[in-house]
């Protein structure tokens, strides 16, 4: 269940790494049609804008699936499931919200304080 739940999310990432190259190409291509000049250009910033925030998506993508790459690594570890923390087992719920967790919500919680 945890390894198809997985691959089902490495399956998704990839997808959307495809896309986000694409339309990263495509707003690269844009620019590079037009002889604007993104500093100076009213239209150039919103570019610039662009393409930055594709480039900052794809690097999330990136680092999600590097965190299914460790998931995996921990489910055949026999460790996936558990709090890297405490070593208690991680509720399903959570695990079923984010495949990727590696702490249970206690844990969770205090990191993000």
């Amino acid at each position: 269940m945890h390894a198809a739940r997985l691959a089902a999310e490495r399956h998704t990432t990839d997808e959307r790494l495809v896309g986000l190259r694409r339309a990263f190409e495509e707003a690269s291509d844009a620019s590079e049609d037009s002889n604007a000049d993104d500093e100076h250009d009213p239209e150039g910033a919103t570019i610039a804008y662009e393409r930055s925030q594709i480039a900052a998506l794809i690097d999330q993508a990136q680092a999600h699936l590097a965190a299914i790459d460790a998931a995996e690594e921990r489910l055949e570890a026999g460790t996936y499931g558990l709090c890297s923390v405490c070593g208690e087992p991680i509720p399903e719920g959570r695990l079923e919200a984010r495949p990727t967790a590696t702490t249970c919500v206690l844990h969770a919680s205090a990191s993000a304080s």
